[in-house]
């Protein structure tokens, strides 16, 4: 009964690591730290998170910088090998046409005018802060399962040359057997 291939891991280079822009960061670095900190972020050997039944080990590593820019406030810190977008988050968004400004006269500018207008700036703020999380957060996510993608068309690569290798060794052991029995 044949066996199914092993999957090796990609290897990774254990003396730095590299920050998204692509450049290399030594040891002892705040990313390092944070790695260490966090080791399910970009450490080798991880388990397979339990929305994919595959491992693979990506070496892909997050600045503690762009961690904090795509973790909304109160919420855990975000992992992109973790977060998962639904449909509607990764559709784009319509241009809503604003409407025109409504000038109010200095008359009419009382304190419930200047409290809702208080409340206002802050819930437009708080939408503004909402939106820019979200989308840092898909921009780091699409970055790992790009570099992750091209890990797993390597593999593919990989396994395609040994199944040949194996097609052709199974090919010559036959030819053979054919002959012995020919005898």
């Amino acid at each position: 009964m044949p066996s199914s291939p092993v999957i090796s891991p990609v290897m990774v280079d254990t003396q730095s690591t590299h920050s998204m822009d692509g450049g290399a960061t030594p040891l002892g670095s705040p990313i390092a730290a944070f790695q260490e900190e966090n080791p399910s972020v970009a450490s080798p050997g991880t388990p397979p998170s339990p929305l994919s039944p595959v491992n693979v080990d990506v070496a892909f590593a997050v600045s503690s910088t762009d961690v904090a820019l795509a973790t909304a406030p109160g919420q855990n810190e975000f992992n992109p090998r973790e977060k998962t977008f639904s449909e509607d988050d990764l559709k784009p968004q319509p241009m809503v046409k604003k409407s025109k400004k409504q000038y109010v006269p200095e008359e009419l500018k009382d304190d419930k005018y200047w409290e809702r207008r208080r409340k206002n700036n802050i819930a437009a703020k708080r939408s503004r802060d909402a939106r820019r999380v979200k989308e840092n957060q898909i921009v780091i996510r699409t970055s790992f399962l790009q570099k992750e993608n091209s890990c797993l068309k390597s593999q593919v690569h990989d396994l395609k040359k040994e199944n040949q290798s194996f097609k052709k060794l199974v090919e010559t052991y036959e030819k053979k057997l054919l002959a012995l029995n020919a005898l």
